[in-house]
């Protein structure tokens, strides 16, 4: 008998096994794969962007925005940090607060694992959890290595993103199982992807890369009658043969709802209308030559020969003849291209899933369900969602202490 069983050795799971090992509990880690931690081990470009100074809890989507803030609030960024330091992990500081290690991912994995020994944790990998039943106050799990008894079950099996390291849907079948509810899943920061007919002019442009603004209408999570609200990310913008990825288009997917316009803003800190009248006088430059100057060369040749309502031969076309309503309307399109993505290259390409069991029916506190005592889902599995950045893993570290924290509070009584 086991005080507590985890399933799920991924960022939360071992987390979440750590400090309640530590705290003086029984605990049982299992996971299916055969590999520990793959997400944690590519992500970052293989250096794990681990967590992000400046979290919030206005960082993270959900149908109940509010509830991550006790998590967050009882084990910030700083208090990981500061266990990434007791390991002596060198780190550095990307843009707006993001922390990668200096090395490998490799060393956040060897951190986690040390941790789940130093609290006795039991490892049960590879074992796949082939059913789950509770009988009065004990969860019963049945597993390709024979039955496991716990009096507490947490479920850290992540989403749906990534199927080919093993990502499944098992915390959802049990939290329905268990009659939670569960917040429609798909998939999040994720590239956008348009009908191929209207995308031709612009595949040539693949691995282009240009900072943009792009935004969407997104609708105030929780409020289906409240007008929707314009949100915007300033990041790096990266086309694709099928259509845009990089950072900004990461961001934006997660707000973004099918049948929806996107607006791109390919020019955020320059007012194309002015620069151009103001570079007119006498300017015998081409469109092109002029466009090059804030753009690549390739998407200041192909924006012009794409562009709606300009004339045909644009790109030839020498600034000084050009009157002001050309400049106007190109100006126009620059700043507010609108498309509408027919959608996204699916949970193959996504970081992260956005949904999950829905948080009505768990504590923040605890992560417990409310009407299962013992049941608790932390990490990915809840419908709590981080923007790029480091937040996704803040979110799995957060929601496991507090679970991990909680469970130890009721079995000391």
């Amino acid at each position: 008998m086991h005080d507590v069983a985890v399933v799920g050795a991924g960022a939360a799971g071992m987390m979440a096994a750590s400090v309640a090992g530590q705290s003086g509990l029984k605990v049982v880690l299992l996971d299916h794969a055969e590999r520990l931690a793959e997400k944690i081990r590519i992500s970052g470009g293989g250096r794990c962007n681990f967590t992000n100074k400046g979290t919030t809890a206005a960082n993270f989507i959900s149908q109940n925005p509010h509830f991550c803030r006790s998590a967050l609030a009882g084990y910030t960024a700083q208090d990981f940090i500061r266990l990434v330091d007791a390991y002596r992990i060198l780190w550095h500081e990307k843009h707006r607060g993001q922390l990668f290690c200096d090395d490998s991912s490799e060393s956040i994995i060897s951190m986690l694992r040390h941790e789940c020994d130093k609290g006795g944790v039991a490892w049960r990998m590879p074992c796949a959890v082939q059913a789950v039943s509770k009988e009065e106050s004990i969860f019963k799990l049945d597993t390709n290595a024979g039955a496991i008894h716990a009096k507490n079950l947490v479920v850290a099996t992540g989403g749906l993103a990534i199927p080919k390291l093993g990502a499944t849907d098992f915390a959802l079948k049990l939290a329905r199982q268990f009659g939670l509810k569960v917040v429609e899943p798909r998939p999040a920061l994720v590239p956008l992807l348009f009908d191929s007919q209207q995308w031709q002019p612009f595949s040539t442009l693949s691995g282009v890369a240009v900072q943009a603004r792009v935004s969407t209408r997104a609708q105030a999570v929780g409020k289906s009658s409240a007008k929707p609200a314009s949100i915007h990310f300033d990041e790096d913008l990266l086309f694709t043969h099928k259509g845009l990825s990089g950072p900004a288009i990461l961001q934006i997917s997660s707000y973004w709802n099918p049948g929806q316009p996107i607006v791109l803003d390919l020019a955020p800190d320059n007012e194309i209308e002015l620069t151009l009248r103001q570079a007119r006088q006498g300017n015998r430059q081409l469109f092109s030559s002029v466009l090059a100057s804030v753009w690549p060369k390739r998407l200041a040749d192909q924006w012009l020969k794409s562009t709606p309502d300009l004339p045909q031969d644009i790109e030839k076309m020498r600034l000084a003849d050009a009157p002001n309503a050309l400049l106007s309307h190109l100006a126009r399109h620059i700043h507010q291209w609108t498309l509408v993505p027919s959608g996204t290259a699916g949970y193959r390409k996504a970081e992260v899933m956005r949904g999950g069991v829905d948080t009505r029916y768990l504590d923040q506190r605890s992560m417990q369900a409310k009407s299962v005592p013992g049941l608790y889902f932390v990490g990915e599995a809840v419908d709590v969602t981080g923007w790029l950045g480091g937040y996704n893993f803040q979110w799995a570290w957060s929601s496991a202490v507090a679970c991990a924290r909680a469970i130890k509070a009721k079995e000391g009584q």
